[in-house]
């Protein structure tokens, strides 16, 4: 404890020395930290969003805009498809599941989505409180919505025209609140879930029979879908269903496992520079200490010869420095761990604003750990030349250099 306690004080002999030390050591833990656990969850959201989705089908455009608009609730679709375009779908002999799903409207910036009880069985949703829709104009509340609108079961409100918060409001065909969902860490956090025929009613199409409702026919009156979710049969399907979807007129086909890579790989190139200049901070930050050990020990000659002479032993004398590059190396990760989880707070705070992906800053990695790791390992390595030097004193030299 006394070794500890003189390698702070040694530590703090030069502040300026010190502070610069642990502001570079913190700034690169921080970037790294931020990049780490930012990646993982960003990767854990894009994996859990994707659940018992296999493709997208919509109007013809940008398969990464259908991706982002139909499973992620980030872009503005395509466009519509034919209602009859789903019975077409489920005709096809490698199609297991199809989720149709129908976009327009909104409630303060989160989406209004029409579909049918399949669409929260692929996350398997549970309530928390109420009960799926059992009529059109009722509606179901994700966690997050719930949470910021403070509407309760048995509430109405209206959605607002268009996928942003300042459309205008169909205030002739309001919805009733039935039901909330528990949180799931999934996309249905930040939707309000209703059946296609809401979807239908508000935009002034006539009450559709069950069956339409449910997307198994078109009946000739012109209801459309935003997208559909289609689960695959077999494998073969991925090969083949794709092309036979982009054959038919007015059709695109996404494959989300595709596209989604595509997307984190643009992401990716970001996160690379991020962590790079971690890295850079913390190569600076290894040299910064191993000049500040090398001048300290230099300067400090008399004073560790005096400890020798008050009989401590050499490899004690080695110590006193490997512990304050120690000292300096824990201090200025811990405080790069704060940093970091401050940003990703700050991050999860402003994309919770903008209803997008959930980022969270409770969420510990094992990468910190080795960022902590590594972190301490560079300031020793930096300070084994200072400390060999320490080892390796002249005592009875320096006692008899002149004063």
């Amino acid at each position: 404890m006394r070794l500890i306690a003189l390698a702070w004080r040694y530590l703090w002999a030069r502040p300026l020395v010190a502070v610069l030390n642990l502001a570079l050591l913190a700034l690169g833990v921080a970037a790294m930290s931020f990049v780490v656990v930012v990646s993982e969850q960003v990767e854990r959201s894009v994996q859990r969003d994707l659940a018992g989705v296999d493709l997208v089908v919509g109007a013809k455009g940008s398969p990464l805009q259908l991706i982002l608009a139909g499973v992620f609730h980030l872009d503005v679709p395509t466009g519509n498809v034919p209602l009859a375009t789903v019975g077409l779908l489920r005709e096809h002999p490698l199609v297991e599941r199809v989720v149709p799903v129908s976009l327009g409207d909104s409630l303060r910036g989160y989406r209004i989505v029409g579909s049918t009880l399949q669409y929260p069985a692929l996350y398997g949703a549970q309530l928390a409180e109420g009960a799926y829709w059992q009529d059109k104009l009722q509606a179901v509340l994700g966690a997050d919505v719930a949470h910021a609108t403070g509407l309760a079961i048995g509430a109405r409100f209206v959605g607002s025209h268009g996928l942003g918060s300042s459309g205008e409001a169909h205030g002739d065909t309001p919805y009733a609140v039935v039901g909330r969902l528990a949180r799931c860490g999934c996309v249905l956090d930040r939707l309000v879930l209703t059946d296609l025929a809401s979807v239908w009613a508000v935009h002034g199409h006539a009450a559709p029979d069950h069956d339409a409702a449910q997307g198994d026919h078109d009946d000739g009156d012109g209801r459309e879908v935003t997208l559909l979710l289609v689960g695959y049969r077999s494998p073969l399907a991925a090969a083949t269903l794709p092309r036979w979807v982009n054959a038919q007129p007015g059709l695109q086909a996404a494959a989300p496992a595709l596209e989604s890579a595509r997307l984190l790989r643009m992401l990716g190139a970001g996160t690379e520079v991020l962590r790079g200049f971690g890295l850079v901070l913390l190569l600076a930050a290894g040299a910064s200490v191993f000049v500040g050990l090398v001048h300290a020990v230099r300067e400090r000659e008399p004073d560790l010869a005096m400890l020798r002479m008050l009989g401590a032993p050499p490899w004690r004398v080695a110590a006193l420095v490997l512990t304050e590059a120690l000292l300096l190396a824990l201090v200025g990760a811990l405080v790069g761990l704060a940093l970091g989880q401050g940003l990703i707070a700050a991050l999860g705070w402003e994309l919770a604003r903008q209803r997008s992906l959930q980022v969270s800053a409770i969420w510990g990695s094992w990468q910190q750990a080795v960022l902590v790791g590594g972190t301490v390992g560079l300031a020793l390595l930096a300070a084994a030349l200072p400390a060999w030097r320490a080892l390796r004193l002249d005592v009875s030299r320096l006692m008899q250099a002149p004063r």
